[in-house]
C-alpha cells in the first residue's frame, strides 16, 4: 500500500510510485513554481534506468510506508546482496547539513594538501556554500573549486552546477575537473553553442538540458540572448572565476553575477585579485556572496566578512610547509638592457621634444587626451610595429600641429626596419642562450601588450633561431576561442613541436602554462604590478618542477631625460620580485587591486613629474583601506587538519564495492556481458546504453577517443599512480588527447551508476533478512529529519534490538562491525521464519519513530544554532543600514531595499529549519543462525 506524503518526505535513496510506476528518488529541491520537484530513476520493469524529474503540482507522487516493508531472504554468496544494498544506501544518502566534515577529501587524483582543502572546510560552515577564493596567482583555486563541487554533490547539494570562467581557460578547467575529480562538464563555447542548437528542440532552454556545464562569461552575459533563459533556471552551485571582473556595478558582467546569485544555492567566487581597493566596490562584490554581511558598504570590518573568503600567498605558513618540490622556488628578475639604435633615438628625441614636452597640440588639451604621449611613449617600447599602428590610427582624427608631428613620427617608424631593434636583437640572443632552437626541447612564453608586436615577432624569431612555423604559436584578443583553447593545449604537450608562445595578456590571466614550460619573456613590461605578477604566475605555480627563469628587455637611450624603460619598467620589475619575495603578492605594495586603475594612476603621476618611486611611495604611505581585509599575509599560525566527516561504510573501499556491484549485477559472468578484462589495477568494459547515457556531458573528443566500433570502451583504475601517469603520458602527446585511463574517484559517473543499479535489484519495498553474529533479531533503519528545501538536516542509521519486550537502539556502524557483516560471511541458506519478524517489524519502526522524535531538539540543535546567529545578523544589518545621512528620497529607497533583503533571507532560514516528522525506512533485518538460536 503507499500513501500521498507531504513534499519534504522523499528522500534521496527511497522509492516513489508515480503513475503505477516505481521510482528511486535521486534528489529533491522545494520551493519551485510546480511544487517540490523530485529527481528519479526508474525501477520497474517499464521504466527501468529511465531519468525523469516530477512535480508535486503536477503529479501524484507517492511513498512507502515503513511499517509494510516486504521481508526476503537473502540468497546471494556471502550475502554480497544485502551488503551491496546497505552500501548502496550509504553512499545514495546526502550526508546532513550538519556534518561540516570532509567525506571525500583524498579519493581524488592530486596531492591532498591541507591548505587546498580549508576552501572546503569554509564553504561547509555557513548556512550556505558561499565564499570567495583569494588565493593568489598559482596555488591551485581550481583544484580547491574540485573538491567543493565533489563534497556538495556528495551531500546532494551538487546535482546542477554551472561554471562562468573566461573564454581562455574553459578547455583547462573542464580537463581538470574530469581528470582530477571525474566530474564532467558540458563545454559551452561557440562549438558548444552550435552543439546545443542541432541537439534540443527549438527554444528549448539549454541550462535546464545540461545539468553541468562551463560557458564563457563573455558569451553568457548577453542577457538578449540568455536572460530569461538564466531567470528561469535553478542552480546548485555557481563557479564565477576570475571575479574581479565582476565589480563594476551596471557592467553586463556585474548583472549578470546578480542574475545567478539569485538563482543558485552556493556560490563560489575565484579571484587572484579579488578587488579593487575600494571598500565599497568589494561590498557590493561580498554581497553576492551574503547580501547582509556589510550594514555600511563604507564602514565594515574583516570580521564582519571572515566568514565569507580565503585568502593565502605562498608565503604563508600553511602553504609553504606543504607545497615541499612541487612548486619550485623562482629565479630572479633578469633585466636585459637593449641599447636603443640611432633610428630608435631620433623616436626618443622626437618623443621627448616634441610629445613629452607637451608642444604636439597649438591647443589646451585636457582629461584623457593629454596623456596621449605616454600611448605613444609605450607602443614605442613595445616596438616600432606597435607605435606604427598607434600613429596610424590617431592621424585618421588629428588636424593641424597634431597631424604634423603624427606625420613625422610615422616617417620615422617607417624608416626603421627590424634590423635597428635593439630588443629584437636582444630577444633572439636571449632564446639562444636559453636553449632554444632546432633540435631542443626548450620552450619560453614571451609576453606583449601590443598584437602588432607579437605577429611580428612570430614573422622574424623562428627564422632567426632556425625554427620551423610548426615550432610557433601566437596568441592575441583577436584569436578564435577554439584556436585559443588548442593553442594552449598544444604548448602544454609535451611530445608537441611547439617551442615557442608569443602571446598578449589574453594568457596572463588563470592559464596553466608551466607543465613543460619554465622561461618567460616579457618583450615589454605593463606598467601594473599586478600584471607583471600575473604573467609570471603562468609558469611559477603549484606543480613547476624546475625554477621558473624570468627576463625582461629593456630599451635604454644615451639621451639623459629620455623615458626609456629605465624610467619605469625597470622599476617596476624590481619592485614586483621584493613584494613577492617579502609579501607573496604585489597587491599590499600596489594600494590598488586592479591593473588598469594602477596603470592609469601611474601614468596621471608621470604626467605631473612624479617618479615612479614617488608614485608608488605616495601610495604606501596612505592607509590601505582594504589592509584590515586581508590581514597580515603568511603571518597566521598552521591551523590543525581539516576535519573528517562521520561516513558509516561496508566495504574498505570503492574498490572493492565496484567489484562486488559488478559481480552481482552481471551474476558473476561481468566478461561475458560487458567484456570486462581486469589486467592488475586496470579494469576495461564495454559500457551499457544507460552507463553511456550518464556520460553524454563529457567532450565528443573524449568518447570518440574511447570507442570502439559502435562500442564505448571505458578504462578506468583505482590506482593513482597509474591513472597520474596516463594524465602524464597524455601530455607527452604531440596533439591535445585525454588520459587512456580515467581514475575512479567516489563520484564518478560508473560509481554511481552501480549505486542505482545495485538499489533497484530489490523488489518494491523490499528489504533483505541475512543470519550475522547477533543474538536477536535486528532492524537497521534510516531516520532522517530534513528541512523545507528538502534537505536533510539529521540522519540517523539504527539498529533496533530487543524487540519486543525491552527495546534497545544502538548506533548502526557499531552493530554491523559487532555483528562481523562483512565479505567473511558464510551464506549457509539455511530456513528463517520470516512471520515472526514481519509481526515485529512495525514496532521497530515505531520504536526508531519514537527515538527520532525524543532526540529531535538535541540534533536540530546543531543546524538551529547558525540559523539563530543568522537572524541575530539580520537585526543588526537592518538596524545598522538605516543609520546613515543620506536625503531623504534616497533614504527611503535604501530602506525598501534594505527590508525587502532583510524579508528574503528571513524567508530562506524559514526553508533552512529542520520541518516536519521523522523520515524511516526499514533497510534490512540481522538475524541469529538457527541452529545457534536452537
Amino acid at each position: 500500500m503507499t500513501t500521498p506524503t507531504p513534499a519534504t518526505t522523499f528522500p534521496p535513496g527511497s522509492r516513489i510510485v508515480v503513475r503505477d510506476e516505481e521510482w528511486l528518488v535521486r534528489s529533491v529541491k522545494t520551493g519551485t513554481p510546480d511544487g517540490t520537484m523530485v529527481k528519479a530513476v526508474g525501477v520497474s520493469e517499464f521504466v527501468q534506468d529511465v531519468e525523469a524529474t516530477f512535480f508535486t503540482a503536477l503529479e501524484t507522487i507517492q511513498a512507502m510506508r515503513p511499517e509494510e516493508t516486504v521481508l526476503v531472504r537473502d540468497t546471494s554468496s556471502r550475502f554480497r546482496q544485502s551488503r551491496l544494498f546497505l552500501e548502496a544506501v550509504l553512499r545514495r544518502t546526502p550526508l546532513p547539513r550538519t556534518e561540516r566534515g570532509l567525506a571525500l577529501a583524498d579519493r581524488f587524483l592530486l596531492d591532498p594538501l591541507t591548505y587546498q582543502q580549508r576552501p572546503v572546510e569554509l564553504a561547509l560552515s555557513g548556512l550556505r556554500p558561499r565564499i570567495l577564493l583569494a588565493d593568489v596567482v598559482g596555488l591551485g583555486k581550481t583544484l580547491e573549486i574540485g573538491l567543493i563541487l565533489a563534497e556538495l554533490i556528495r551531500r546532494g547539494r551538487g546535482d546542477r552546477i554551472l561554471v562562468v570562467s573566461p573564454q581562455q581557460v574553459l578547455e583547462q578547467f573542464q580537463r581538470e575537473l574530469w581528470t582530477r575529480f571525474a566530474i564532467p562538464l558540458v563545454r559551452l563555447d561557440s562549438t558548444g553553442i552550435q552543439r546545443i542548437q542541432q541537439e534540443i528542440p527549438a527554444g528549448r532552454n539549454p541550462f535546464t538540458y545540461f545539468r553541468r556545464a562551463i560557458i564563457s562569461v563573455d558569451t553568457l552575459k548577453d542577457a538578449g540572448q540568455f536572460g530569461h533563459h538564466l531567470d528561469a533556471t535553478g542552480w546548485d552551485v555557481v563557479v564565477i572565476d576570475e571575479s574581479h571582473n565582476l565589480i563594476n556595478k551596471g557592467t553586463q558582467r556585474n548583472e549578470l553575477a546578480r542574475r545567478l546569485a539569485a538563482k543558485t544555492d552556493a556560490l563560489l567566487l575565484a579571484s587572484a585579485t579579488p578587488h579593487n581597493g575600494d571598500k565599497e566596490s568589494f561590498a557590493q562584490l561580498i554581497s553576492l556572496l551574503d547580501p547582509a554581511a556589510i550594514a555600511n558598504e563604507k564602514e565594515y570590518e574583516a570580521k564582519d566578512i571572515a566568514h565569507l573568503y580565503l585568502r593565502r600567498t605562498k608565503i604563508s605558513p600553511e602553504v609553504r610547509d606543504q607545497i615541499g618540490d612541487r612548486w619550485a622556488d623562482r629565479g630572479p628578475s633578469q633585466a636585459v638592457y637593449c641599447p636603443a639604435s640611432p633610428i630608435e633615438e631620433q623616436i626618443f628625441d622626437e618623443l621627448t621634444d616634441v610629445w613629452l614636452a607637451g608642444k604636439w597640440s597649438d591647443e589646451a588639451v585636457t582629461g584623457q587626451h593629454r596623456l596621449f604621449p605616454y600611448t605613444l611613449l609605450k607602443s614605442f617600447l613595445s616596438s616600432h610595429r606597435a607605435l606604427r599602428e598607434t600613429v596610424t590610427n590617431r592621424q585618421k582624427k588629428a588636424t593641424g600641429t597634431e597631424r604634423a608631428a603624427l606625420d613625422r613620427l610615422a616617417e620615422l617608424t617607417a624608416a626603421m626596419t627590424d634590423r635597428d631593434s635593439g630588443k629584437l636583437r636582444a630577444l633572439v640572443e636571449e632564446l639562444k642562450t636559453i636553449g632554444v632552437g632546432r633540435g631542443s626541447d626548450t620552450r619560453a612564453v614571451v609576453f606583449s601588450e601590443r598584437p602588432p608586436t607579437i605577429k611580428w615577432l612570430a614573422e622574424v624569431v623562428p627564422g632567426l633561431l632556425g625554427l620551423k612555423p610548426t615550432a610557433v604559436r601566437v596568441l592575441h584578443g583577436g584569436v578564435a576561442d577554439s584556436d585559443e583553447q588548442k593553442i594552449f593545449q598544444e604548448f602544454e604537450l609535451a611530445g608537441s613541436a611547439v617551442r615557442l608562445l608569443f602571446t598578449s595578456d589574453v594568457a596572463s590571466e588563470g592559464v596553466n602554462l608551466h607543465q613543460q614550460c619554465h622561461h618567460l619573456i616579457h618583450y615589454d613590461i605593463p606598467w601594473s604590478l599586478i600584471r607583471i605578477e600575473q604573467r609570471n604566475g603562468r609558469i611559477d605555480r603549484y606543480g613547476q618542477r624546475h625554477q621558473p627563469q624570468f627576463r625582461a628587455l629593456l630599451l635604454t637611450s644615451t639621451r639623459e631625460d629620455a623615458k626609456d624603460d629605465r624610467t619605469v619598467s625597470e622599476k617596476l620589475l624590481k619592485r614586483e620580485e621584493t613584494a613577492h619575495r617579502s609579501l607573496g603578492s604585489v597587491g599590499a605594495a600596489t594600494g590598488l587591486y586592479d591593473y588598469k586603475a594602477e596603470e592609469d594612476r601611474l601614468v596621471r603621476d608621470l604626467f605631473n613629474n612624479r617618479s615612479v618611486d614617488e608614485s608608488y611611495e605616495a601610495v604606501y604611505a596612505e592607509i590601505d583601506v582594504m589592509a584590515d581585509l586581508f590581514g597580515d599575509v603568511g603571518t597566521a599560525p598552521v591551523a590543525t587538519d581539516v576535519p573528517r566527516a562521520r561516513v558509516p561504510k561496508l566495504f574498505d573501499s570503492t574498490e572493492d564495492f565496484v567489484d562486488a556491484a559488478l559481480a552481482e549485477i552481471y551474476a558473476d559472468r561481468p566478461e561475458d556481458h560487458i567484456d570486462l578484462r581486469r589486467e592488475e589495477e586496470l579494469l576495461t568494459f564495454l559500457a551499457p546504453d544507460d552507463l553511456v547515457h550518464r556520460l553524454t556531458d563529457l567532450p565528443r573528443s573524449y568518447l570518440r577517443a574511447h570507442r570502439e566500433g559502435e562500442d564505448l570502451r571505458l578504462k578506468v583504475t583505482f590506482d593513482r599512480a597509474l591513472a597520474q601517469r596516463k594524465l602524464d603520458q597524455a601530455r607527452q602527446s604531440r596533439t591535445p588527447m585525454w588520459p587512456e585511463i580515467a581514475f575512479l574517484s567516489d563520484v564518478h559517473p560508473m560509481v554511481d551508476w552501480l549505486v542505482d543499479k545495485v538499489l533497484i535489484r530489490l523488489g518494491r519495498q523490499q528489504a533483505p533478512v541475512l543470519v550475522a553474529d547477533v543474538t536477536a533479531p535486528t532492524f537497521l533503519v534510516q531516520g532522517a529529519y530534513a528541512n523545507r528545501l528538502g534537505q536533510p538536516t539529521v540522519v540517523q542509521w539504527m539498529a533496533v534490538s530487543g524487540l519486543p519486550a525491552t527495546p534497545h537502539i544502538q548506533p548502526m556502524d557499531d552493530l554491523l562491525r559487532a555483528a562481523n557483516v562483512g565479505p567473511s560471511m558464510v551464506n549457509r541458506a539455511e530456513h528463517i521464519d520470516l512471520e515472526p519478524l514481519t509481526r515485529l517489524l512495525p514496532q521497530a519502526v515505531e520504536v526508531a519513530r519514537d527515538h527520532l522524535r525524543d532526540k529531535r531538539d538535541e540534533w536540530a540543535e546543531a543546524n538551529a544554532e547558525p540559523l539563530r546567529r543568522y537572524r541575530q545578523q539580520l537585526t543588526h544589518f537592518e538596524q545598522a543600514s538605516l543609520l546613515d545621512d543620506l536625503p531623504a528620497p534616497h533614504r527611503e529607497k535604501r530602506r525598501q531595499r534594505v527590508r525587502a533583503t532583510v524579508a528574503e533571507q528571513h524567508d530562506l532560514l524559514d526553508r533552512l529549519e529542520t520541518a516536519g516528522e521523522p523520515l524511516l525506512r526499514v533497510l534490512a533485518v540481522l538475524v541469529p543462525s538457527p541452529e545457534t538460536a536452537a
